[in-house]
């Protein structure tokens, strides 16, 4: 103790010294605390007890200048790598354990060259060997002792380190916990759906970098209607956002052909449905089939005892039967959900049917329809001109075809202020597919058509047209992009001018996302 005070007196009396501010800053920052006056460094990540950091210095003969530099990881790495050299190496482990960990309401029997996996582990072992310095001696002493040659005398009985910790997460479980431990042992541990979230936690509170990160790659290649807000939840909550990113992309293929037509849709945050709706990459049928898909969410929130998928006029007939005072985003229901909506393209919708229908359940402002129809009748009048349309990435009109495996060839036709055209896709071979959208004659059209119906006709032999062609498809858990530029072409009826350049593209994904994105600037 005496020695203590008069190297700390020492040292007070040096610090009053005068120094220049740049050598003051490359010494490190120490304070005095505790009865015992050690010299203590301020940082939270280490408990900065120069005695004991001395005392381990000396048994794992390391430098202490070196070890000052960054005492939490050089301790640890020099821990392990004495363990891995002496133990795992050698081919020869004992079954019993040295290690027991008290959580959970379980003791856990573990052995240290494997809980230093674990940053959290480690630290809690490296602590409890640094309360007992004598007793690490001689621990470490039986762990760098080599196997006496000849005949092996009966070994002592190894006395155990117990290390404790709370774990007050509620997604980990017992069993999940067990499971990651397991991964101490073992390379490859199955895990299924229903328990990678809790082994996720237990990987996230053990510091188990490795089984954090096969946890996350098994959640973004197990993406599906059932799992995909509790895995977009699980990245938010540990910041990984490599599978939030990996569950926007996998939403906005899917939220209208598949997630929108399963009850599962309720399930999706808000904040990710946002995101989503804002995308330039959501694909979709077409604005309408998008619009449906919403009104379901909305209703889905609303009543929440309804566990089957409603046909849409049941959804119709239940908006409408809110009081007609005000439309019901306007009313109290309806106000929070205001920003989702204004993420719509309503001006691709040109059904005058379609139209109706929102104008009948009262569900969007006045105004908002009103702009719409005025939009119609401008760009009616005008020969289909959309003055109104600039931006083709975050403005045009939009539809897709979804291309699955047993296709040979796909197409669907649309009708836009007169103008009929085909978007088509085709297989060429197992890997190979083109893209591409044609001008057709209205008597090219199956009579009585849903396209044709009600539809007004152009007899204008030429349309500008500004578009782009893309396509997506999902290979071994990545996303491939495809896209055209975006082009400025007119379409007549003669080919090839008929006709949109072609994309064509290469994978072996199934299905592929076609989505055709288009406006008529002014001519």
């Amino acid at each position: 103790m005496k020695m203590l005070n008069s190297v700390s007196g020492s040292f007070r009396k040096k610090a009053g010294d005068s120094r220049s501010g740049e050598q003051r800053k490359t010494r490190l920052e120490r304070r005095i605390v505790g009865a015992t006056n050690r010299w203590r460094f301020p940082q939270d990540h280490f408990c900065g007890d120069l005695l004991a950091l001395s005392q381990m210095c000396n048994t794992l003969n390391v430098d202490l200048d070196e070890a000052l530099k960054n005492p939490d990881r050089l301790c640890i790495s020099k821990f392990q790598k004495l363990f891995s050299e002496n133990i795992m190496n050698s081919g020869t482990q004992s079954g019993e354990a040295d290690v027991i960990l008290e959580c959970l309401g379980f003791k856990w029997e573990l052995h240290h060259p494997q809980i230093f996996q674990s940053g959290t582990l480690a630290k809690l072992y490296l602590t409890a060997l640094i309360q007992n310095t004598k007793s690490s001696q001689r621990e470490l002493d039986k762990v760098q002792k080599a196997h006496p040659s000849g005949r092996i005398k009966k070994r002592s009985p190894v006395k155990k380190i117990i290390i404790s910790m709370r774990i007050n997460d509620p997604a980990v479980t017992r069993v999940a916990f067990a499971l990651a431990l397991k991964n101490l042992y073992m390379k490859e541990v199955e895990m299924t759906v229903d328990n990678v979230l809790g082994v996720l936690a237990s990987a996230h509170i053990l510091q188990f970098n490795r089984l954090f990160q096969k946890c996350v790659n098994m959640m973004m290649n197990r993406l599906a209607p059932s799992t995909i807000k509790n895995f977009y939840l699980a990245g938010c909550k540990y910041n990984e956002e490599q599978l939030t990113l990996a569950c926007e992309k996998w939403l906005e293929m899917n939220l209208v052909p598949l997630v929108g037509t399963q009850i599962h849709l309720r399930q999706i945050p808000e904040p990710l449905l946002y995101k989503v709706l804002k995308s330039p990459r959501l694909f979709t049928f077409s604005e309408f089939h998008l619009l449906k898909t919403l009104l379901m969410w909305v209703y889905l929130q609303m009543n929440c005892k309804v566990q089957m998928i409603p046909i849409h006029e049941t959804i119709l007939a239940f908006f409408n039967s809110f009081p007609k005072k005000c439309c019901f985003l306007e009313q109290d229901p309806g106000q929070n959900w205001m920003p989702l909506f204004l993420c719509l393209r309503l001006h691709g919708i040109t059904s005058g049917k379609d139209l109706e229908e929102l104008k009948h359940i009262n569900f969007f402002p006045e105004s908002w329809l009103v702009r719409v129809t005025a939009n119609h009748y401008h760009a009616l009048e005008n020969g289909g001109n959309m003055v109104h349309l600039k931006d083709l990435s975050t403005q045009a009109m939009r539809f897709g075809l979804l291309f699955r495996q047993e296709y040979t060839t796909y197409s669907e036709r649309i009708s836009i202020y007169g103008y009929f055209f085909e978007i088509k896709g085709i297989k060429h071979d197992p890997t190979s597919y083109s893209f591409s959208m044609q001008r057709i004659k209205h008597t090219d059209l199956e009579c009585p058509s849903p396209v044709c119906e009600h539809s007004t006709i152009s007899l204008r032999s030429e349309r500008l047209v500004k578009y782009e062609i893309q396509a997506q498809a999902l290979v071994d858990g990545r996303w491939q992009e495809f896209r055209t530029n975006q082009i400025m072409q007119k379409f007549g009826f003669i080919k090839p001018g008929c006709k949109s350049h072609a994309l064509k593209i290469q994978t072996v994904g199934i299905p592929i996302y076609a989505s055709f994105a288009f406006i008529f600037p002014a001519s």
